[in-house]
């Protein structure tokens, strides 16, 4: 009996400093959503922003700033759906939403996208444009794979999966909008489903 009941303190004591160490209230329904916002976007710029085939967006163009904003849009969105479900998730399983391990995940997560972010900017600038989607993907995967030590482990294959389709998408550069399309929507949508469905499941 003493040996059942120490089992049981060691499985508590463990589950409390892997949720004091990680965040775990990431909401697989996010992941579906934000999918959903992606191949939306890229539905819009399809139909409406492409210019004639052969050609590229330029950096002063005004479908160019039209696609920055429409970019801008999904990850407002994204961002505000993921807060949102991840809150009401939080509250749910009674875990603060901002403390010292939530600081930590946006940190590791963030300094790999803004710097991907940034030198997109200065490779479009120079009129670079090619390899646009493929540094999209790689560099949001490895924000991923950074942060995923912070918050649930398989996060970090999504992260892997993306930095492989932005590889690949190197190679392929001319098929840029379908790569970006399969790593910001459809791969979002699985990886969130396979996490809504792991939910559901508890």
């Amino acid at each position: 009996m003493d040996s059942k009941k120490y089992l049981e303190d060691l499985t508590h004591i463990k589950d409390m400093m892997r949720r004091s160490s990680r965040f775990l209230s990431l909401s697989g329904l996010s992941g579906i959503l934000a999918g959903l916002y992606a191949m939306a976007g890229a539905t819009i710029a399809y139909i409406f922003l492409f210019p004639p085939k052969g050609e590229y967006l330029t950096l002063h163009s005004w479908n160019f700033k039209l696609s920055v904003a429409l970019l801008l849009v999904i990850a407002l969105l994204s961002m505000l759906t993921a807060y949102l479900l991840t809150t009401k998730k939080a509250r749910k399983n009674n875990e603060k939403i901002w403390d010292e391990t939530t600081k930590r995940l946006l940190f590791h997560f963030l300094v790999p996208l803004i710097t991907g972010g940034l030198y997109i900017l200065i490779k479009l600038n120079s009129q670079h444009y090619g390899l646009t989607a493929s540094l999209m993907l790689i560099f949001y995967g490895l924000a991923l794979l950074n942060a995923s030590k912070y918050t649930l482990g398989n996060v970090q294959y999504l992260g892997v999966a993306e930095i492989i389709l932005g590889l690949v998408c190197a190679v392929f550069p001319g098929y840029g909008f379908w790569f970006w399309v399969v790593g910001f929507g459809v791969l979002h949508i699985v990886y969130g489903s396979l996490i809504y469905c792991r939910e559901e499941a508890t």
